[in-house]
């Protein structure tokens, strides 16, 4: 046989086996939810998106709630609260959710993270009353106190509402933190 046709079936093996190997890893990913998947809204890894988890047993809706102010979408502000597509702090990819914006420009803004967890036994959170701006809520949310994440403007999706009066004070008087 001669060496031409020799590289030729091994191409043609290598892209076929590359295409089996693609199609059974996208079959088996189908199948069981992404990494986190069931927290809320929908996640990215690896810069592809997935739709959000139904809910489960009658539970509350996993998407975000539609902002009760007229306002919708437009310029993050200080002490405003938006659903936002904000990255893990690991970087495996990112999650809509809420968050609390301390310091906005044209490019992006400074915000803290939102989480629905519990997390009253930790000095680096702060419960958050979240009736106000997300009424599905079951429950008050907390707010993460730990560093800001830098936010680009195209993932602000839309605003939910304004931060309590009593806690944006709170976090405007806290040094570590960059406020407008």
């Amino acid at each position: 046989m001669p060496d031409a046709l020799l590289w030729a079936v091994a191409i043609l093996l290598a892209v076929t086996a590359g295409w089996a190997w693609n199609s059974w890893r996208h079959r088996v990913a189908t199948r069981r939810p992404g990494p986190r998947a069931d927290k809320g809204g929908p996640t990215r890894t690896g810069g592809r998106r997935t739709a959000p988890p139904r809910p489960r047993g009658g539970g509350r809706p996993t998407t975000r709630p539609r902002s009760r102010d007229d306002r919708g979408a437009g310029t993050p502000a200080p002490g405003e609260i938006w659903w936002a597509d904000v990255p893990y702090a690991d970087g495996s990819g990112s999650k809509v959710r809420p968050c609390l914006v301390l310091r906005a420009d044209s490019r992006g803004a400074d915000v803290l993270k939102i989480t629905s967890q519990d997390k009253s036994d930790r000095d680096d959170h702060v419960r958050i009353p979240t009736q106000d701006w997300d009424p599905g809520a079951e429950h008050d949310s907390y707010l993460s106190l730990t560093e800001p994440i830098r936010i680009d403007s195209a993932d602000f999706a839309d605003r939910a509402g304004r931060c309590d009066a009593d806690l944006w004070q709170k976090v405007r008087s806290l040094r570590h933190l960059p406020t407008s």
